[in-house]
């Protein structure tokens, strides 16, 4: 159930942990692996949903740059009030790269990764770290990986970036063979990590996978065992967030 919108202070639970989706059904499906009741908390240009002894949760938006401008809000909101995030994690569900990752896994990201980032040549794809700027991975802590993927039962590897979802089997063939350990790939992951890094606190990514990744064909898709498959590993990761959280207080 959500409750009315709070007042006054932004953070006034123990949550240090905010879980950025891109909508509200993703959203809802984390929130129901915590039983208590949801608050609302209304920002300049993103909303919060706060759960009672869980995380708190954010629809971020579709893509890099709106998951970026959206999380980057919260965490800046949080800061200036005193009592910032500890760990930001970015979740939902997302396409597989058969067959190593089969519709309705889970997957926690080792390297979060901008796929298509960067510029095409006459000889291929060339990353933007290729032309001298920026970066195209941000790696979550090892052992927060570790933990988040025994807890879950998840399959651990990269979960790519795309603002283009792939829709052809010789695109899924080209990103597999630049990213060979790719397991996933979704649109917002990179631009969460972004903004994490940005204020200097760690990220994770976890992904349910709802299709494969290929020749775009909406009959395969399997959204809802995705979503439940999403509540339920929350559910499982409840524990690590909450060590995670307790750790980063020391």
């Amino acid at each position: 159930m959500v409750l009315p919108a709070e007042e006054g202070h932004l953070i006034t639970s123990a949550s240090r942990v905010l879980v950025a989706t891109a909508v509200p059904v993703e959203r809802d499906a984390v929130a129901e692996a915590f039983p208590g009741p949801v608050r609302e908390l209304s920002l300049p240009g993103a909303t919060v949903h706060r759960v009672e002894d869980g995380p708190d949760l954010l629809a971020a938006g579709v893509g890099p740059a709106l998951a970026a401008a959206s999380t980057a809000t919260a965490l800046t909101a949080a800061a200036l009030d005193g009592r910032p995030y500890h760990l930001v994690v970015s979740a939902g569900i997302a396409g597989g790269f058969p067959p190593h990752a089969p519709l309705g896994s889970l997957v926690v990201a080792d390297e979060i990764t901008a796929a298509d980032l960067g510029a095409e040549t006459a000889d291929g794809f060339l990353p933007v770290t290729d032309l001298g700027f920026g970066t195209i991975t941000h790696r979550p802590p090892a052992a927060l990986v570790r933990e988040a993927a025994a807890a879950a039962g998840a399959l651990t590897g990269t979960v790519l970036t795309v603002s283009t979802v792939t829709g052809t089997a010789a695109r899924a063939d080209a990103l597999l063979a630049r990213h060979p350990r790719a397991l996933a790939e979704a649109m917002e992951g990179f631009g969460v990590a972004e903004a994490a890094a940005a204020h200097g606190m760690a990220v994770l990514e976890v992904r349910a996978v709802s299709n494969p990744v290929g020749p775009r064909d909406r009959a395969a898709w399997r959204i809802g065992d995705a979503l439940t498959a999403l509540t339920e590993g929350f559910g499982k990761l409840t524990p690590v967030l909450e060590s995670w959280n307790r750790h980063e207080h020391r």
